[in-house]
């Protein structure tokens, strides 16, 4: 396993690192035993990065996680949750103030059984008022970082150009780091463009959804995907590619995305030990590098095409 910093945090994490969505049952319904043993597993094989929000299953994602980390010593895993954007009974519901996020990190330790957080994210700042979060919702999680109750704090975001607003009108060392999702992957890389920015900012770079959220996958695109149409067939097209040659896009999309010296980890996400097993796998194996060229050539005419978040 290899192991990279986030920045300046002092966080040294896996390059592959697992995100906890699926253990509230985002991509499909779960066994809650199958969950907790692909986090041991996740562990137990290196992986020291583990990633969830009170959104994921609205709160189901950090029970089940919870449970599972009641029986790992806490030294041995960097965990990070969000504030902003939750939900009830099937209903999404956002709330970036003051009040609601220091509350939000307090119910998530309960939940999570754990005293402290390593890194508190603003989740998915797209859908909120940047004014807000630069005046309000940043200020209250640094305060609770001075009290020692979250160690780091950082923002998420799948609009690129809303990290730098942020980064750009609040104080230095506010932001320690950024999780950008489906903006590394075999059809889209923008988050290249903002990386020399980041590490100019010593700013931590954490990449999710190496899959782009199933379009890269033999399976492809689940029913209510965003991407545009056009994007959705070339993708289809690459995975057939690759299946017709014996081999597989989600390894090539796995080891794409985590090869990056300049991107700290790349988060996945499962509910299944084996499927953990596998993308480690996927990750130490060696780049193809031809398989990489011919899956580039496929995806060209949609590469970067992107979406708004919904």
């Amino acid at each position: 396993m290899e192991y990279r910093p986030i920045g300046k945090t002092g966080m040294n994490v896996s390059n592959i690192s697992f995100g906890a969505s699926s253990l509230g049952g985002v991509f499909h319904s779960i066994k809650e035993e199958e969950g907790i043993n692909a986090v041991h597993t996740a562990v137990d094989s290196g992986i020291n990065f583990i990633d969830v929000s009170p959104y994921y299953g609205h709160l189901k994602a950090e029970i089940v996680l919870g449970k599972a980390l009641k029986e790992i010593e806490r030294s041995r895993y960097y965990l990070s949750t969000k504030v902003g954007r939750y939900g009830k009974d099937g209903v999404n519901s956002w709330d970036y103030s003051a009040k609601r996020s220091i509350e939000s990190v307090y119910e998530s330790m309960e939940r999570l059984h754990v005293d402290y957080i390593d890194l508190i994210n603003v989740h998915d700042i797209e859908f909120a008022d940047l004014e807000q979060i630069c005046n309000e919702t940043l200020p209250a999680l640094v305060e609770l970082r001075d009290k020692g109750i979250v160690k780091h704090v950082g923002i998420t975001n799948l609009t690129l150009r809303h990290f730098k607003y942020v980064i750009d009108h609040v104080p230095a060392g506010t932001v320690e780091s950024v999780l950008s999702f489906c903006h590394y992957c075999l059809n889209d890389d923008a988050l290249t463009d903002y990386l020399d920015y980041f590490e100019a900012n010593e700013i931590g770079v954490i990449n999710a959804s190496p899959f782009s959220m199933g379009l890269l996958t033999e399976r492809g695109a689940p029913d209510w995907h965003p991407a545009p149409a056009p994007l959705q067939r070339l993708c289809r097209k690459a995975a057939q590619h690759c299946k017709g040659q014996g081999k597989s896009i989600e390894q090539l999309a796995v080891k794409f995305s985590a090869s990056n010296p300049r991107i700290a980890t790349t988060l996945f996400s499962t509910t299944r030990a084996e499927a953990v097993l596998e993308n480690i796998a996927w990750t130490n194996a060696p780049l193809d590098e031809t398989l990489l060229k011919e899956v580039s050539h496929i995806l060209e005419p949609g590469f970067r095409d992107t979406w708004l978040n919904s």
